[in-house]
């Protein structure tokens, strides 16, 4: 993939709500296999599209890619022989590469999580409202339920509020509101535990939605969800993928244990490697290289 490419790909991952990472080459001290404006991307499961550099570089990139998913920093990763780090500042990752290579690569890491996605139901001046405010502040919008929405607002106004909030409750959304006035909302909670749902999917619902700001229009009910919306995000844990790491046990490189990894499995054992020339050593002679990563 050329560097066009993997912004193409990175636009395509964007739109699909999928997050990843974006790799791009900032400085090079040759000898360095890539150059400055090389560009990859790195997924989810650890998978790498594009180029930043050969075998000693990958897993390292990928490594510090999938840390990077997972606490939403981007970073400066410089990758290089034992001892170049010299004065590196404080902010920037070092990476020692057990490559042959002398060369030095500084990558600039920068991971692209998804917004929201936020599931509006109803057509009434409330949900108009909420609808075009959570997409001025980026978040993903959609005017029907959805499985992967990550939080649901139901203001059907009386129309089917019992089915959508059932259906809502019963998926993953980490909020599920309902616009409606406290005495409509405990009629509303009576009639989904009639039809049995337990107490702890009841416990999810939020009815009145929003921030209570007493006698409100419409629209700033829609505005008073919002807030709470936005209150919720950034208070709600974060839920990155637990991907595992190992020590190869040739050279000694840390590296991800993803879907796209080099692995082999000796008594049972998940080793995993920097690339396929550790692999092969260690499949080569297992009884060498086995102990030293237990």
């Amino acid at each position: 993939m050329t560097p066009s490419d993997v912004l193409m790909r990175a636009a395509e991952l964007a739109g699909d709500g999928r997050p990843f990472v974006l790799a791009t080459v900032v400085a090079v001290a040759p000898p360095a296999s890539t150059r400055r404006g090389d560009r990859a991307l790195v997924t989810g499961d650890g998978a790498l599209q594009g180029w930043i550099g050969g075998a000693c570089s990958e897993p390292l990139v990928v490594r510090e890619a999938v840390r990077a998913l997972a606490d939403g920093e981007p970073r400066l990763l410089r990758i290089g022989p034992p001892g170049a780090a010299g004065d590196t500042p404080d902010d920037v990752v070092v990476a020692e590469s057990t490559c042959a290579s002398e060369g030095t690569v500084d990558v600039l890491l920068e991971p692209q999580l998804p917004a929201p996605l936020l599931a509006v139901l109803g057509e009434g001046p409330a949900a108009r409202t909420l609808a075009e405010l959570a997409g001025t502040i980026g978040w993903r919008v959609a005017r029907e339920l959805c499985a992967d929405a990550d939080a649901v607002v139901v203001a059907t106004m009386g129309h089917g509020d019992e089915d959508a909030l059932a259906e809502a409750l019963a998926g993953p959304a980490g909020y599920v509101g309902l616009v409606a006035s406290a005495r409509r909302a405990g009629t509303v909670l009576d009639a989904l535990g009639a039809r049995g749902l337990d107490e702890s999917a009841l416990a999810r619902l939020r009815s009145p939605a929003g921030l209570d700001l007493g006698p409100s229009s419409q629209q700033e009910i829609a505005v008073a969800i919002l807030a709470e919306l936005v209150a919720w995000r950034h208070l709600r844990p974060t839920e990155a993928a637990a991907i595992a790491e190992a020590v190869d046990p040739v050279c000694g490189m840390t590296v991800v244990l993803g879907d796209a990894a080099e692995t082999a499995v000796h008594e049972g054992v998940v080793y995993g490697f920097c690339s396929t020339h550790c692999r092969h050593r260690f499949e080569d002679d297992p009884a060498r290289f086995a102990p030293a990563s237990t």
